[in-house]
């Protein structure tokens, strides 16, 4: 059901509907130059983890020609507010060591939500190998609401 394309050193994950559901940013290790990670995705090398970013809110409210009601801003906020609470929900159920939220680069009316994801066995630099050992991750956030 998902599915992972390479670019540069990370990954685009893909859902059924061929929409962009987030990316998979491999851990290559302590002090691994750019073109040392270049050569472990050309070689499949196996990786311990990585980090996954995902959309986390979309307001609906930060656009130049907005122009709504007062109950309507009112029901965006609950509708992010809402969001929230289930994302942290998640974060607090999983106890991440860490985690980061921030603006979209691709769309600054949405934050995404980046956490780490470690294997439990070494995994090959494979989109395929990645996406079996990711979709469980991906398909409870889907099951949750989240994607």
């Amino acid at each position: 059901m998902w599915r992972l394309d390479g670019e540069e050193t990370y990954f685009r994950i893909f859902d059924e509907k061929k929409y962009i559901a987030g990316y998979f940013d491999p851990i290559f290790g302590e002090d691994t130059s750019e073109d040392e990670a270049e050569m472990m995705l050309h070689d499949k090398s196996p990786i311990q983890g990585g980090h996954l970013m995902v959309p986390m809110i979309k307001f609906g409210l930060f656009d130049s020609d907005l122009d709504i009601t007062i109950d309507k801003l009112e029901e965006r906020l609950a509708q992010a507010g809402k969001a929230l609470a289930r994302w942290s929900n998640y974060v607090q159920a999983r106890q991440f060591p860490y985690h980061s939220i921030r603006i979209s680069h691709t769309d600054q009316d949405m934050l995404t939500m980046t956490f780490p994801v470690l294997f439990a066995h070494p995994v090959r630099l494979d989109a395929k190998d990645l996406a079996a050992i990711l979709s469980p991750t991906l398909d409870s956030l889907q099951r949750m609401g989240l994607l």
